[in-house]
């Protein structure tokens, strides 16, 4: 159900132009901020964090893509993809987990590839925002992610 409901918001928030792409004979343009942002929620994230879709899976590319924004403190539950995911890292400073493994630090430039069905997650540095764009793999049936339980404050703050 959790994938289901965030496959239905991205694809209900891409723009005409890109939603009708496997007709299209031509290259087509989202147009900056015609695409409404919506809050992450509550239920998979810890914090305020917003997430601004830019594109769905389609029959020409399995995958989508978002710009995910972090505030200070804020970050994912923990998840896996069933395909994978890459995240680039466009600004602030950020911190990314494999379960049972060191937390990382991210900045600006880093792209981290997130393999199929490892658990993770992923979020903002304690005192400052991060921002990445998602690029997420979907399955047969369109799932793109599986949300698990939240990151404790315990688990976040951990210096490894």
């Amino acid at each position: 159900m959790r994938t289901l409901l965030l496959t239905i918001i991205t694809s209900a928030l891409v723009p005409t132009a890109l939603a009708a792409e496997s007709d299209a004979k031509e290259q087509s343009i989202a147009v900056a901020g015609s695409q409404a942002s919506i809050a992450g929620p509550d239920a998979w994230f810890t914090g305020s964090a917003r997430i601004d879709p830019l594109y769905s899976a389609s029959e020409h590319m399995n995958a989508s893509g978002a710009y995910v924004t972090f505030e200070p403190g804020a970050r994912s539950a923990w998840h896996t993809h069933p395909k994978g995911q890459y995240l680039v890292v466009t600004g602030g400073v950020g911190r990314t987990q494999q379960w049972g493994k060191p937390i990382q630090e991210l900045k600006p430039g880093d792209v981290v590839w997130c393999p199929p069905g490892i658990k993770h997650w992923h979020g903002a540095a304690r005192d400052t925002a991060m921002t990445h764009i998602a690029v997420t793999g979907a399955d047969e049936e369109n799932r793109n992610v599986e949300w698990l339980e939240k990151v404790s404050d315990e688990q976040y703050q951990r210096n490894n």
